[in-house]
């Protein structure tokens, strides 16, 4: 068997495995030493000797010592410390009182609620529980349609992966080589798209059916003024103002992404002691998960990197990219392509170990295409919202279907979280058509 196809083995044997459930990090490390061993094999060498060895510590070394990494735990640290700070409630109800007006008010103030928190702590299934234990029985209550208050808190709850400070672009910007602060740039006018559609998607459904979501009772639409920015002023000015701080602070290069999550990090512990929820058991369960995730993606970047090192030594990456050259494409049927596979993959497999797996086998292609690679990012972004919202793999749905009332079945939940789906492929449409919704904000920032 020759090298090429020894790789085309080594990847099929790698899906294979992970579909048993192995853990994927391990599963990449194992097979990156394995097939390593045979393409380094000299007869003369002992056992330890081999390079493959050499090539899995130097690579872990390599993660270990990365600057861009260091800012996925201190994101990671501010978005537990502000899930336990106990704001979420005080944010829906404020959100909820402000938009009383609006149709379908209560599924607007989740939606804001889901954006604003996803955010915040870019961790999905955080969200999606949340606001499933928080706002959907608050919703159902009030008569909304299931599949409807479902699909908003499933959606709102994914926008955290593309919105800024997004955990996923910092994987993406070390995975590709690119600036994580032109991806920032990049992705703000993308996430506002797609969450303005979510919202546009919405009140039309209230103006053109207003049954699916009924309007608020007349006592709660009594509030005055100054009680309605009080309650602003209490739960949704503080978390906006952190995020707009640590952004603005990346964005305006008064910080690196690295130092802009430190202070993000120091201003979540911030608030949840003016919340009153600072505790020792809260602080140190946040240090335990942020320790856990961290560990998670710096596994797998160790992991991915030796598999692809082999991978590449072998000739696989070789062989995939005259594959696909073979195939006399155009950009846009390159792009459509590698965004139908994405999507694909999505169903089995989360988004870290698409953009650190199998995003590198698309890299070196984008030359030849003539496809920056900031704006191949942006289009991934926004492709891996449908990974979480799309059956029969949705994990947004079976997120919240495990705090949802057991009378709410999961097809009810998949049939509300289709209708955005299709927003998401309407914001990937805007970008193929409209590309400078992704280039304006860094030309205007970065053209110096």
């Amino acid at each position: 068997m020759s090298d090429p196809q020894l790789a085309l083995l080594m990847l099929g044997l790698f899906i294979f495995i992970i579909m048993l459930g192995f853990p994927i990090a391990f599963t990449l490390m194992a097979m990156g030493v394995a097939f390593g061993f045979y393409a380094y094999f000299t007869p003369d060498q002992t056992f330890f000797d081999n390079r493959v060895f050499y090539l899995l510590t130097q690579n872990t070394f390599s993660v270990m010592n990365s600057d861009i990494l260091v800012a996925i735990p201190l994101f990671l640290f501010m978005g537990y410390m502000i899930e336990r700070s106990n704001i979420l409630d005080q944010l829906f109800l404020s959100l909820q009182v402000a938009f009383r007006r609006v149709p379908g008010a209560m599924a607007i103030a989740a939606l804001v609620t889901c954006t604003l928190f996803a955010t915040a702590t870019g961790i999905v299934g955080a969200v999606v529980t949340l606001m499933g234990l928080l706002a959907f029985p608050a919703m159902l209550k009030a008569r909304y349609d299931q599949s409807i208050a479902a699909g908003v808190i499933c959606a709102g709850g994914t926008l955290g992966i593309l919105i800024p400070p997004s955990i996923m672009l910092i994987v993406y910007g070390a995975t590709a080589g690119v600036s994580v602060v032109k991806l920032y740039a990049a992705a703000l006018l993308p996430g506002f798209v797609l969450a303005g559609l979510y919202l546009v998607y919405v009140i039309v459904r209230a103006v053109l059916n207003p049954k699916l979501m009924p309007s608020m009772p007349e006592d709660e639409n009594k509030m005055g003024f100054f009680a309605v920015f009080l309650l602003l002023i209490k739960a949704f000015f503080p978390l906006a103002f952190l995020i707009m701080s640590v952004l603005g602070a990346i964005l305006f290069g008064f910080a690196t992404p690295s130092e802009a999550a430190a202070i993000g990090a120091l201003g979540s512990v911030l608030l949840a002691v003016g919340y009153r929820a600072m505790t020792w058991g809260k602080l140190r369960e946040a240090v335990y998960l942020t320790a856990r995730t961290s560990a998670m993606v710096c596994y797998l970047f160790v992991g991915s990197w030796l598999f692809s090192s082999i991978f590449s030594y072998l000739g696989g990456e070789h062989l995939i990219k005259e594959f696909v050259l073979g195939l006399n494409l155009n950009t846009v049927t390159f792009l459509l392509i590698t965004q139908v596979i994405i999507f694909l993959l999505g169903w089995p497999l989360e988004w870290s170990e698409i953009i650190i797996i199998f995003v590198p086998i698309f890299l070196p292609l984008l030359s030849h295409f003539g496809v920056d690679p900031i704006f191949f990012g942006i289009l991934i972004a926004l492709n891996l919202q449908t990974s979480f919202l799309t059956p029969p793999m949705a994990m947004s749905a079976y997120y919240l279907k495990g705090v949802a009332p057991k009378h709410v079945l999961l097809g009810t939940i998949f049939k509300g979280c289709l209708p955005f789906v299709s927003m998401v492929f309407v914001a990937m449409a805007a970008i193929y058509i409209f590309p400078k919704l992704v280039f304006w904000l860094p030309e205007v920032l970065y053209s110096r």
